[in-house]
């Protein structure tokens, strides 16, 4: 499993009239964002949300989830529960305290996300998940194109192809996403998510509030799975469907993406 010491590896930014990169550590009264990324990506995916959240006056803590470098691989055995601990310890390192944050999760990361609310509702203030899955699968030709992004490509092209239509709506240019793809990561993250129910950590505790993000055309993660998780959650959770959008998001349609962020730190 892994270990409260594992160390995974984080960047924290300062946001507001104070920003700065490591300027010192977010206090327990502070408002602050915790980037979690896609399958086997890296943080920086995230980094646009962050620095919108900075603009608004929050601090950033960007924490690269296990066996994307330079953190280690998860232990063989682990789940999302050992995940969202290795999370809180990066979250309790930056911080004065424990303080109340706001976790962004795309993809995967928005597996985490949830089963750390799960675990750790006290550090939870809200929750704003990016192409949310989980229970309505995506087609069985996108899956397999997801797959694929991780293996070693035929060519360019080919590698290309599947990003597009694993990640990409039509129309949008997957070459953004050329690099950034860790093959032993996402082995090791899909099996911590086979070794935990869904109901351990499909539906956030009160009084938590959740911003579902969602592409209109994203076929990995169905806007269906968003609907029915806003939907049992009633006036605490929020559902935005991005056009032409979908499942990568934030390269493909970045000013609707931020802008609904922002419009929910605001409501905070």
């Amino acid at each position: 499993m892994v270990p409260s010491g594992a160390g995974l590896h984080y960047r924290f930014d300062r946001g507001g009239a104070n920003a700065g990169s490591g300027s010192g550590p977010v206090s327990a009264a502070g408002r602050c964002v915790v980037c979690l990324a896609s399958l086997g990506r890296p943080v920086s995916d995230l980094d646009p949300l962050a620095a919108a959240a900075r603009r608004a006056g929050w601090s950033s803590i960007s924490v690269e989830l296990p066996g994307v470098p330079p953190s280690p691989l998860p232990a063989v055995g682990s789940d999302l529960h050992d995940l969202a601990a290795g999370v809180a310890v990066a979250i309790e390192s930056a911080a004065e305290g424990s303080p109340m944050v706001v976790v962004i999760g795309h993809a995967f990361g928005n597996r985490v996300a949830r089963c750390f609310a799960a675990d750790r509702p006290d550090l939870v203030g809200g929750l704003v998940l990016l192409g949310c899955g989980g229970l309505i699968p995506g087609d069985s030709s996108a899956r397999a194109a997801l797959a694929r992004c991780f293996e070693v490509p035929a060519s360019e092209e080919s590698h290309l192809d599947d990003v597009r239509e694993a990640f990409f709506a039509p129309g949008n240019d997957p070459s953004v996403w050329a690099d950034g793809w860790y093959a032993e990561a996402a082995h090791a993250q899909a099996a911590a998510v086979a070794a935990t129910s869904t109901q351990d950590w499909w539906l956030p505790p009160a009084p938590i509030r959740v911003l579902a993000v969602v592409g209109a055309e994203d076929r990995i993660s169905p806007p269906a799975n968003a609907r029915s998780l806003v939907e049992s959650l009633g006036e605490r959770g929020r559902m935005v469907i991005v056009p032409r959008a979908g499942h990568a998001l934030i390269p493909e349609q970045e000013t609707e993406v931020t802008s609904a962020l922002v419009s929910f730190l605001d409501s905070l």
